[in-house]
């Protein structure tokens, strides 16, 4: 079949079916199809071997359905202002959805292959608490640490697949968190290691000597992908392809240089290993994520559907640069090589890609679980020094408007919650109860009496 595609498409350079899975990643979705998949495709097709990946849906079947009838390969589809070009990944070996195959998920896990598990499982997938720590509140955890063989989180997975590993007389893994939060390893490490002093103290040691979490930073926009692109790539690519993913052309991956075992050879592709990845990720969530988000919710509300209109709005426009360069860059810690001015540059460029169709609904989603690590340390650190921020204020004040709706309209874990609390609290209250003290999120940001009156106005002029 890839003999018969058109000979602009590239291709890997190894024998996928001699590769064993050394790679077991949760979450395989469209983020992780353009990024991690693809350094370890390049990795292999340099030399590397046996680190093909068994992906893991855990809620939805509808990855495994695309990708298993294609025998798992899929094409990634880089859109630039100038120029698109189309590949075609086989780093991805086999597919299970969690929900049909607990424990096919479990016994890839403690195969003894695998050295190192991926994630991707957004911000809620690590189910934490407001102001830090595992939610143990929560049904899936509780679910997850009683007997029931189905498994529901991440926790209860890696619990399963530990526990089996340690009683075969099997090395530890790597967990490498690769979503937007900060410290994203060390949070991962905390988590389940809460998770395990409950479920089996024990293994919670094992773990701690065995496995290692190192922290690092993504970097790659990627869109949902829609019917309309995937009836154009089949005109293109001679075959349809209903698990093609489209994305820009750049693309980055910092990787705290700790591991429990091998690795693959990811910095052939790019991959930066260094012994502190937190300046990076600290200015990627604040600058790249702060303003996607504020892209997002101020430009739903004055009409706009794509990031490259939402940025092309004057007033957008100006807010961003004021959010990137006067309220996130002066908190951002010292770092070799990062220049704010030239990084907030580069990032206004990738926002005007109007090839990407980025839709701002997409960045809205799980707004609850974003905006604790991407505006509110910003806030934070100016209120501390006397100071207000008022881009992120005019933005957080769209956010409070757009979980007004409730959990039928609005992409959010807390959306019931947060619309328990407008109808308790109402315009003139709601910011009170939401960021005042003994708020919802003061733990992360206490508003001043000035920040409430600046919200409150907000809410007014557009509520």
């Amino acid at each position: 079949m890839l003999d018969l595609l058109p000979s602009a498409v590239g291709r890997f350079a190894y024998d996928r079916a001699a590769q064993s899975v050394g790679i077991v990643h949760l979450g395989i979705g469209a983020f992780h199809r353009a990024h991690q998949a693809i350094f370890t495709d390049l990795a292999m097709s340099a030399g590397d071997r046996d680190w093909a990946i068994c992906g893991v849906s855990l809620r939805s079947r509808t990855v495994r359905d695309q990708l298993v009838p294609q025998g798992s390969l899929y094409s990634l589809t880089q859109r630039g202002p100038a120029r698109s070009t189309s590949s075609i990944v086989g780093s991805v070996r086999s597919v299970l959805a969690a929900a049909d195959d607990p424990g096919g998920v479990v016994a890839a896990l403690a195969d003894p292959a695998s050295r190192i598990v991926t994630l991707t499982v957004t911000e809620k997938g690590y189910y934490g608490e407001v102001g830090g720590g595992l939610d143990l509140a929560s049904s899936d955890i509780a679910h997850d640490l009683s007997s029931a063989p189905d498994k529901r989180t991440i926790y209860g997975f890696l619990a399963a697949g530990l526990a089996r590993r340690r009683a075969s007389g099997l090395a530890g893994l790597t967990l490498v968190s690769c979503d937007n939060l900060a410290e994203n390893g060390a949070r991962l490490a905390a988590n389940l290691a809460q998770f395990l002093d409950r479920a089996d103290p024990s293994l919670g040691k094992w773990f701690q000597a065995e496995c290692a979490t190192p922290s690092t930073m993504v970097d790659r926009i990627v869109p949902a992908t829609t019917a309309k692109q995937i009836d154009l790539l089949e005109t293109q690519l001679g075959c349809r392809d209903e698990a093609a993913v489209f994305t820009e052309p750049f693309s980055q991956w910092v990787i705290e240089d700790k591991f429990a075992g091998p690795r693959p050879r990811w910095e052939v592709a790019g991959a930066q290993f260094v012994s502190d990845v937190r300046p990076y990720e600290v200015a990627k969530l604040r600058m790249l994520n702060g303003a996607h988000s504020a892209l997002a919710y101020v430009g739903l509300r004055r009409g706009h559907t794509y990031v490259h209109e939402a940025i092309a709005d004057p007033h957008l426009g100006q807010l961003v640069i004021r959010l990137m360069l006067e309220e996130a860059a002066p908190t951002l810690p010292p770092a070799d090589g990062l220049d704010p001015s030239a990084y907030a540059t580069a990032l206004l460029e990738r926002f005007g890609n109007s090839a990407l169709g980025h839709r701002l609904e997409q960045i809205a989603m799980d707004g609850s679980q974003k905006i604790p690590q991407r505006w509110l340390p910003v806030l934070r650190f100016h209120q501390a020094e006397g100071r207000q921020c008022p881009a992120i204020l005019e933005a957080l004040a769209a956010w409070i408007l757009h979980v007004r709706s409730g959990p039928d309209h609005v992409a959010d874990p807390l959306a019931g919650r947060l619309a328990q609390i407008w109808l308790k609290a109402g315009c003139r209250e709601v910011a009170r109860a939401l960021f005042g003290a003994g708020g919802l999120f003061a733990d992360d940001w206490t508003a001043t009496p000035d920040d409430l009156q600046v919200l409150r106005s907000r809410l007014d002029e557009t509520g």
